[in-house]
């Protein structure tokens, strides 16, 4: 069962651990997976965010739009390719009709009962 919640940095904890109040701010590096802290004295220590390289994390919100942003940016190119077609054929369909004289007689004839 897919649950999505927040995932723990246990980077943080190990920072935690060795320097206590020492540190002045924390960030996630994704890229190596890793947490960084910036210290007190200037100094920058980091520490590994898996316990396991190959745990697979339960997933978030954030990481189910990452991994699936092809399809959904695909989804949504679909989406306003045809509400562009549709569009344009609404108007180039009312332009056509609108020139007729048998289509604005009808027209006006049924918006006389406006409601």
């Amino acid at each position: 069962m897919l649950t999505l919640q927040r995932r723990q940095l246990v980077g943080h904890d190990i920072l935690l651990a060795r320097h206590g109040n020492h540190i002045c701010s924390m960030r996630l590096d994704r890229g190596t997976g890793r947490v960084v802290a910036l210290l007190d004295d200037g100094s920058v220590d980091s520490a590994p965010n898996l316990i396991a390289p190959d745990l697979r994390l339960p997933a978030t919100i954030r990481s189910v739009l990452y991994e699936d942003r092809k399809f959904f940016a695909g989804v949504a190119t679909v989406a306003v390719i045809l509400g562009g077609l549709l569009f344009g054929t609404s108007a180039a369909l009312t332009g056509t009709w609108a020139g007729s004289p048998e289509m604005l007689e009808m027209l006006t004839a049924y918006s006389a009962y406006g409601y």
